[in-house]
């Protein structure tokens, strides 16, 4: 059935003018003209047929209609005000759940989700591990975070952070027979690289070995796989700055060489477009353009 309603901005004014007595601060409260305030009632009473205040030269008085209607729209206001506020509380608290590969979940995304709690208390993040490119539709994904160039049709992607490829090794290979000193050196270990995005040819060609031959090539579907590998002393893998974490700094990779290159690809949020302004994915990508900002 259709709702009759009479103009909410004038139901508004009035309500405002009826709690406060006066025209003027009625218009303050809403933050329009005194003029604005009188012309809405007016109409409102045009549309009612009814007059709702006694209009007394120094004073606003309510009439015996003005003083039945005021607590029934004040009651409707504050039922609607409770409404939208549970409904948008919903929207920026409980459960955020993203889609993200497992590397980037263990060596860069985990030890920052202490920075993200504390700034957003009321959302739970769920981290859904994956290589794989998730269905929004099916999985009930809210968003993820991918590694690539985009776009991606049907989706919202803002890249957050960049990386630099370099080879990375155990610092065990640096010594022995077979010692690593320069890149020709290289020939006598295991090459590890990624299945679908293989650095090592991009790296030699920049190296200027572009035909060198390795002992061996491993690939794997995961990088972070490829570098448990090599801290095991499996071989010689490609490490990317952003997931290489505190493998650096407590020596259990080592850097061989200085030459590095800029990642092709980058790290992005991606949704659906018809939610990307939900508040609480709105939170996430402005949470991780900051970190992503703030150095990697």
């Amino acid at each position: 059935m259709e709702r009759r309603l009479p103009p909410l901005n004038g139901l508004r004014a009035f309500e405002a003018a009826a709690r406060l007595l006066s025209f003027t601060r009625a218009a303050a409260e809403l933050s329009v003209t005194q003029s604005a305030i009188s012309h809405q009632i007016r109409a409102l009473e045009d549309r009612l047929g009814v007059s709702l205040f006694k209009r007394m030269p120094h004073a606003l008085v309510l009439s015996e209609t003005g003083e039945a209607l005021l607590p029934i729209v004040a009651d409707a206001f504050d039922r609607l005000a409770d409404g939208v506020a549970s409904v948008i509380e919903h929207e920026v608290k409980g459960v955020l759940t993203v889609n993200v590969s497992p590397s980037f979940a263990v060596k860069w995304l985990a030890p920052r989700l202490g920075r993200f709690r504390e700034r957003f208390p009321g959302i739970e993040l769920h981290l859904l591990t994956s290589n794989y490119y998730t269905d929004f539709a099916r999985e009930g994904v809210d968003a993820a975070i991918r590694h690539g160039v985009g776009p991606w049709p049907g989706l919202r992607a803002d890249r957050f952070l960049d990386d630099k490829v370099y080879p990375v090794c155990s610092p065990k290979l640096l010594e022995g027979p077979d010692a690593i000193r320069g890149p020709e050196d290289l020939q006598h270990h295991v090459l590890l690289d990624l299945i679908n995005r293989p650095y090592w040819p991009r790296w030699l060609d920049a190296a200027g070995l572009p035909d060198l031959r390795p002992r061996d090539m491993v690939l794997f579907d995961d990088i972070g796989v490829g570098l448990e590998a090599a801290a095991v002393c499996m071989g010689v893998a490609m490490g990317r700055s952003t997931i290489l974490g505190d493998d650096l700094l407590n020596g259990r990779l080592v850097r061989p060489f200085t030459l590095d290159m800029p990642g092709r690809y980058g790290f992005h949020l991606v949704c659906p477009e018809a939610i990307a302004n939900r508040p609480k994915i709105a939170r996430l990508r402005a949470w991780l353009l900051a970190e992503g900002a703030g150095g990697g």
